[in-house]
């Protein structure tokens, strides 16, 4: 079908300004890399830097020779994947537990949480809570507290919802109970739902910033986001754990190279949970 010349020139418009606005939206991620690389001898002599001529690894060698910043690496990836775990744990027991008729008092739970979603406490409240149960400056204080999301356990009950109960009979008439029930047929069923809310809770346990400022007095137990604000609004690196012998590089360029370490494992886990990602994240739109 031919275009009209009014539909041509809204194609050409549209074209422009939206990759204008990916434009924008890039360059900032463009210029962190390539400052993260740029040798600090070239970053010193000059103000702006669109592409380097002497690319260099000596920030990223620094931060990697630190105690501090290995070790907030470490906290960071302990969150993510315990945290992770044990959130889709909780909240796949709880979503398939009231998405069952045969649970007495199931309405009742689910408008439980789904209270949970509509009011929340505060950060007077929580932090009371916490300190109630003796997790402060505790990693746990980072992981109890938000270990289920109301809102992802609605979601997933309404997919636990669409699977046929013609399954869970069969499984019963073989001899399953409702553990291996739970385990061996709804779960790998729900692969998915698992993968989508996995991605969710891993990123929220990642990029876990203010909750370890209210609850993290050590520094040796903060998160790779902490440190990463302490290190932005700070221009002195001495706290870095680094040996005095090791020169280091400007305070920018190792911002940048602590930015780029900080995104790389967010990053790098979406491919392998992509196939399952589309699918996870219609859980529950659609009925019928």
């Amino acid at each position: 079908m031919k275009k009209s010349a009014n539909d041509r020139i809204f194609d050409a418009v549209n074209i422009t300004v939206l990759g204008l606005i990916a434009l924008l939206t890039f360059f900032p991620i463009y210029y962190v890399f390539v400052v993260s690389f740029t040798d600090p001898t070239e970053f010193l002599q000059k103000k702006f830097i669109l592409f380097p001529e002497h690319w260099s690894l000596d920030s990223y060698k620094y931060l990697l020779g630190t105690k501090a910043f290995l070790g907030s690496i470490g906290n960071s990836a302990y969150l993510a994947i315990v945290g992770t775990a044990l959130s889709l744990m909780v909240t796949a027991a709880l979503a398939y537990a009231i998405s069952r008729r045969r649970l007495p008092g199931r309405k009742m739970f689910a408008l439980m949480i789904l209270l949970t979603i509509l009011f929340s406490p505060g950060i007077i409240p929580n932090y009371l809570l916490v300190r109630d149960m003796n997790l402060i400056n505790n990693t746990w204080s980072l992981i109890l507290p938000a270990l289920a999301s109301g809102w992802n356990v609605i979601l997933m009950r309404s997919f636990f919802s669409s699977i046929p109960v013609e399954l869970e009979e069969s499984a019963a008439i073989d001899g399953c109970n409702d553990m291996t029930t739970f385990f061996r047929i709804i779960l790998p069923l729900s692969l998915p739902s698992l993968a989508a809310f996995g991605l969710f809770y891993a990123v929220g346990y990642w990029n876990a910033y203010f909750s370890a400022l209210l609850y993290l007095n050590d520094a040796d137990k903060w998160p790779i986001q902490v440190l990463l604000q302490n290190m932005l609004q700070n221009a002195q690196n001495s706290d870095l754990g680094q040996d005095a012998f090791v020169a280091a590089p400007p305070a920018e360029t190792l911002k940048m190279a602590a930015v780029v370490v900080a995104t790389i494992p967010i990053l790098g886990v979406y491919p392998f949970l992509q196939k399952h990602f589309a699918k996870g994240s219609m859980v529950g739109s659609v009925k019928g």
